[in-house]
């Protein structure tokens, strides 16, 4: 085979495809020069014909790609004469793709079912020790904090940097009842549940118990003893929030949901739902400070929107005849349908979504720490009870009920940070 040299190359009647193999991996053009105007060369390849003086043969200049060139190796390689080539980067153009505009792991993109989070699925835990894994509390605002930094490795280690961070309110919730799964062949199903007497949440819920005359007895201890027997396999919390003790939140129906339990075996869990049935837990019964957690929230809700504002999508040209904001098509002629796939106007917002590896930066009083900034936050109003600050942001407007969770991949290292000031200054016309 002929070596390939940049400018100028003969080949003496060599087949045109082994001497253009070398360039198939190549983004070139190729000019060639041929003595003779082959007669089977298609009419898309030939370019120009440029005749020559008077008393020369006439030569063909061809403009055409490898894969064109290719195409017509045939009449080309009839020619007994040379071939002459001359090698030419391909001009850079600009390249008019793009990644897609919205994804396809958020679709159907509607409305969720319950102003508050469903956790699907709770992780597991070899630890001896029980303890919840989750808690709930409601969105008060934003602020922002000092703190210093003490990782070592951090560019501003030592020095105090500004962390924006997000309130959350969360007063104490009640455990209701318990509910344990068994492991069957189509998943987990409930295998039976004990819920704590009426009489002792009268108090706590006075305006539920005044509605409900009739109340049915439930003995907690033989329900118990039933999920003791059986091969229960998992054991969760049935808790309630206490909307009550938040004055921000104009809820005044509590929400029931479900807590999984960590640690232990599955009578470890029993024993210890058993012993605090019916009582109030806080949020340090689940968290610590400088926990990494799990966020399971409703996003702000933007009604129905255009296809541009809901994936992002770009606006037409400006020489479009028709709309802007807008698509170019809506898929393939051949198809006698719109697939699932073509981005439309619809729902935007008010979906749920799952935040991993949230900080919880500090579990604090009002009493002890004030939060509640000048004039309070916005859409809120003040925070009177126990308070968390989450590092970053949380999904959802004030007054949303947000979940917690373990987190589930949680595989960093955590340096801690040393909170210097917090602030408090007004958010009034922010």
């Amino acid at each position: 085979m002929p070596r390939v040299q940049k400018d100028d190359c003969r080949v003496q009647n060599e087949p045109t495809s082994l001497y253009f193999q070398p360039l198939l991996n190549r983004t070139t053009h190729i000019w060639v020069e041929s003595r003779r105007v082959a007669p089977k060369v298609s009419s898309q390849t030939l370019r120009a014909i440029r005749k020559e003086p008077t008393g020369t043969v006439p030569r063909l200049w061809e403009w055409c790609s490898v894969s064109r060139l290719l195409l017509a190796r045939r009449a080309l390689a009839r020619s007994p004469e040379p071939l002459c080539c001359r090698i030419m980067e391909e001009p850079k153009m600009a390249k008019r793709n793009h990644p897609r505009r919205g994804s396809m792991a958020f679709s159907p993109r509607k409305r969720a079912n319950r102003p508050f989070g469903h956790v699907k699925s709770w992780p597991t835990s070899d630890a001896s020790e029980v303890r919840m894994q989750g808690f709930a509390g409601w969105k008060a605002g934003m602020t922002h904090v000092l703190a210093r930094d003490l990782n070592p490795r951090s560019t501003s280690a030592g020095q105090e940097i500004r962390v924006p961070v997000t309130v959350v309110e969360v007063p104490k919730m009640r455990i209701l009842g318990v509910r344990g799964y068994r492991m069957t062949p189509y998943g987990k199903q409930a295998a039976g549940e004990v819920w704590v007497d009426a009489e002792s949440l009268t108090e706590s819920f006075p305006e539920i118990f005044q509605r409900v005359s009739n109340r049915k007895n439930h003995n907690a201890e033989e329900h118990f003893d039933n999920l003791g027997k059986q091969d229960i396999c998992e054991v969760r919390l049935i808790v309630a929030t206490q909307p009550s003790n938040v004055t921000g939140s104009p809820s005044k129906v509590p929400e029931v949901m479900e807590v999984g339990l960590g640690g232990g075996s599955t009578s470890d869990q029993l024993a210890f739902a058993q012993e605090r049935l019916g009582h109030e837990v806080s949020f340090t019964d689940a968290f610590e400070e400088g926990a990494m957690t799990d966020i399971v929230a409703i996003t702000k809700g933007y009604g129905w929107q255009g296809v541009i504002k809901r994936f992002g999508g770009k606006l037409q040209s400006h020489k479009n005849s028709k709309k802007r904001r807008q698509h170019g098509n809506m898929g393939d002629f051949g198809t006698g349908y719109v697939r699932k796939t073509i981005r439309q106007g619809g729902q935007t917002g008010y979906h749920q979504r799952t935040e991993f590896n949230k900080r919880v930066l500090r579990i604090a009083n009002p009493e002890d720490h004030s939060i509640t900034p000048s004039g309070g936050f916005l859409r809120y109003g003040e925070v009177n009870s126990d308070y968390i600050l989450v590092k970053g942001s949380v999904p959802g407007p004030a007054k949303r009920l947000i979940r917690f969770r373990d987190a589930l991949r949680s595989n960093e290292e955590q340096h801690p940070l040393e909170i210097t000031y917090v602030s408090t200054r007004s958010k009034q016309g922010v």
